[in-house]
């Protein structure tokens, strides 16, 4: 081999080098970006699909109230299915499925999907999950009419950005006891307003008439 085709062939290997290397790099930071990015929790077995799932908590740390499982749930198969049961196994919690319109099965549609969460949508309601779970990744199992069951890691959250409009409802604040409302309205307008009306007005009243009288009576004994 000539020299010139040595150096060329030196060259283009010092080339490969560095860019297999980055190609290398760049493909393990992909991987680590996609184990935290909450909506690349996803897997499909069969005809069916499941994605972007993330279990939302309270807005405030350590609320009380339930939380909700949210994501998509594609069936591209040519048969609906039931989406019968989601769990959180190991939490304890339990999970409450509801269609978007009335209530019974939650139904994937033939070559069609079910958004969970949101409104207007389809919901998971999770009750019991223990308080402390944001940040962590919980599996989360659907179990489907035919597929069976579908399990995925899914990223705790809690219900800010964009989690919001997707999360749980807010529990309702406690409504004010109605006995102190009455008794604060009885007491002030009753016995003070009696007492102010009735006993010094008519003692007020009846001095004046003594005074009256008494007056009469010394200006006729100057007279005489």
């Amino acid at each position: 081999m000539s020299s010139s085709l040595r150096r060329g062939a030196l060259a283009a290997t010092a080339l490969v080098f560095p860019l297999a290397t980055l190609a290398a790099c760049g493909s393990g930071n992909t991987s680590q970006t996609d184990e935290v990015k909450p909506d690349t929790a996803a897997t499909s077995t069969g005809d069916i699909k499941v994605q972007n799932i993330t279990v939302v908590t309270q807005q405030k740390p350590g609320a009380d109230g339930s939380a909700a499982v949210t994501g998509k749930v594609f069936n591209n198969g040519r048969t609906a299915q039931t989406l019968q049961s989601i769990k959180l196994p190991g939490t304890g919690a339990v999970v409450k499925l509801k269609p978007a319109k009335g209530s019974g099965a939650l139904t994937v549609p033939a070559l069609g999907a079910v958004q969970l969460g949101g409104k207007g949508n389809a919901s998971a309601a999770v009750s019991g999950l223990p308080a402390g779970k944001n940040g962590n990744a919980e599996q989360v199992v659907f179990t489907l009419s035919k597929t069976g069951d579908i399990g995925v890691r899914a990223l705790v959250v809690p219900a800010t950005s964009y989690y919001g409009q997707v999360g749980p409802t807010a529990p309702a604040s406690p409504s004010a006891p109605a006995s102190p409302s009455g008794s604060a309205s009885g007491s002030p307008s009753g016995k003070p307003s009696g007492s102010t009306s009735g006993s010094p007005s008519g003692t007020a009243s009846g001095s004046s008439s003594a005074g009256t009288g008494g007056t009469g009576t010394g200006g006729g004994a100057i007279t005489g």
